[in-house]
């Protein structure tokens, strides 16, 4: 609500002014320099407001994704491995915008958590193979305005922002949020110290 003070100050001043100068009958030359401040001073408000509305503006809402809650991980994981991967993907979901968690390496999805997709393993795309071969994350702030998000299939159909992490040469961890735009760039540098750890575990794979 403070957002829209400004906005709301200058236009009664206005009115007011207005108001006030219609039921004057013998206005002096210190009342007409009066309005005119006035009439300045509501018209900056106005026009502080205005801007107030550009620079913030209203936080896109959050959707309820489509597909139910789970935790799957693959058993061919060493115990060390399967512990960094919950503990990784709590984090995530904790204390991120983070809805669903999923991690692919070495040929195989190896995790999915949180709000499930309907496939149940990661077929590589475009995205994910620029992301593992550049080694640099790739954020889609409204997945639905990218061409390339039908490779998300494993995620909830409508989720709406999507981070691609990459873990090393071999894998990616993407992460799906319920509200576009919500990662800032404290999420994106938490998320990247988390799949460095994660890459050197999985990395000792054998």
């Amino acid at each position: 609500m403070i957002r829209y003070l400004p906005l709301v100050v200058g236009t009664l001043g206005g009115i007011g002014l207005l108001a006030n100068r219609m039921v004057t009958l013998n206005l002096t030359s210190s009342q007409s320099r009066a309005d005119a401040l006035g009439v300045l001073l509501s018209a900056v408000l106005i026009l502080v407001g205005l801007l107030w509305q550009q620079v913030q503006p209203k936080p896109a809402d959050a959707v309820t994704l489509v597909g139910e809650e789970g935790f799957e991980m693959a058993d061919s994981l060493t115990d060390a491995v399967k512990t960094e991967l919950a503990w990784s993907s709590h984090i995530l979901l904790t204390n991120t915008v983070t809805k669903t968690v999923v991690v692919y390496y070495d040929r195989q999805t190896i995790l999915r958590r949180g709000i499930l997709g309907k496939s149940d393993r990661v077929n590589i795309g475009a995205i994910a193979e620029r992301v593992m071969k550049t080694q640099k994350p790739v954020y889609l702030v409204k997945l639905e305005l990218y061409p390339g998000r039908v490779e998300f299939d494993y995620l909830p159909e409508n989720t709406q922002g999507a981070i691609v992490q990459p873990l090393g040469e071999k894998g990616v961890m993407v992460l799906g949020a319920n509200i576009p735009r919500s990662y800032t760039k404290q999420d994106e540098n938490w998320v990247a110290a988390i799949a460095d750890k994660l890459t050197y575990n999985l990395s000792q794979l054998k």
